[in-house]
């Protein structure tokens, strides 16, 4: 049986009554993007088209580590003890992540990106290239002490950090829900307010289609093998002034000498995680946030994910894989303070 998530807030504003579907999209960030849009016949697509994939190439231009010559390369190559002062939204994203970092107790940190690159899931000497082999616990320790003595003292009268020493930013948690937050901003900006907004899987929604329906979305589900146990019954989610994202241990993994490495990384320890969540979900009005507390909340497994959801008023959805291949969710309570029962 299928289950149904509400908004607390709903607005009674409506698309023109002549109002039709557009769908636009492209690609960013490695992936795809796309919006649905209800909005009148005579929309310029065209430079719609044009203004979304504007944003999305912005936040590529600031945030990418894996384009060299983004603000963040430059700063992740920038020499000890230097420091920068940065374009406005990087200041913002990486201003969040140091809060959500600073919350999860370092379950989530945007300085961790040498343990992702040591880990082959970086811009170089990957995972799935010829002669990568598993960092070594000694590789993993050094990198984790040094990590632990990062400060890059943000000041936001200026917008700049420092670059204490080599740091690697990492905003791959973070960037692609501000991305999918960007269009929804310049969607309303110009003018238009009832969209559906979609980067690589995270979405958010605002107002309802044409038809007065909300923009129903079902909740992500990892991939269940021939022979598993099912997983707990589907939830679709009407996404009206929401956004939500999912992290999961199935999207990017590979595996060396019969043992399987999922692509989130503890920054606390160094090493993949292997905590029994196959995925995490959470519902904000943000897909920043969204984006960057599933992937604290996934870090920290099920039990203190569940006790930092409550601390922050998060919807989340937690669902574990057991080892005789059951699973098992834990919701929140702001989660179901949202079904609709």
């Amino acid at each position: 049986m299928r289950r149904v998530l509400l908004p607390h807030a709903i607005s009674d504003a409506a698309p023109a009554a002549t109002a039709l579907l557009h769908d636009l999209s492209g690609l960013s960030m490695g992936t795809s993007w796309s919006v649905r849009l209800a909005a009148e016949a005579g929309v310029d697509l065209a430079s719609l088209q044009h203004g979304l994939q504007q944003q999305l190439d912005d936040v590529v231009a600031q945030m990418s580590h894996w384009e060299a010559g983004s603000d963040l390369g430059r700063y992740n190559r920038a020499p000890a003890g230097s420091r920068h002062v940065l374009p406005a939204a990087f200041f913002d994203v990486l201003s969040f992540a140091l809060e959500v970092a600073q919350a999860s107790g370092g379950a989530y940190n945007p300085c961790a990106g040498a343990l992702v690159n040591l880990w082959g899931f970086g811009p170089t000497g990957r995972y799935d290239q010829a002669g990568f082999t598993a960092p070594t616990p000694d590789q993993l320790a050094a990198a984790c002490a040094s990590l632990q003595q990062l400060s890059l003292a943000p000041d936001a009268a200026t917008r700049s950090v420092c670059q204490p020493a080599a740091v690697q930013l990492d905003l791959s948690a973070v960037a692609k829900g501000y991305g999918v937050d960007r269009l929804a901003y310049y969607l309303q900006s110009q003018g238009y307010g009832h969209y559906l907004v979609e980067v690589g899987g995270e979405l958010r929604g605002a107002g309802v289609k044409p038809d007065g329906q909300p923009w129903w979305v079902a909740l992500e589900q990892p991939p269940v093998q021939d022979g598993a146990a099912a997983l707990p019954a589907p939830i679709v989610l009407a996404l009206h002034g929401l956004s939500v994202a999912t992290s999961g241990d199935y999207r990017r993994y590979f595996e060396q000498d019969g043992q399987r490495y999922a692509h989130t990384i503890d920054p606390r320890n160094g090493w993949p995680i292997s905590n029994a969540l196959a995925s995490v979900t959470v519902i904000h009005p943000q897909c920043m946030a969204a984006d960057a507390w599933s992937t604290a909340l996934t870090v920290l497994g099920p039990q203190a994910g569940l006790r930092l959801a409550e601390q922050q008023g998060l919807a989340a959805r937690l669902l574990c894989r057991h080892a005789d291949g059951t699973y098992s969710e834990t919701l929140s309570s702001a989660f179901v303070s949202m079904l609709d029962q």
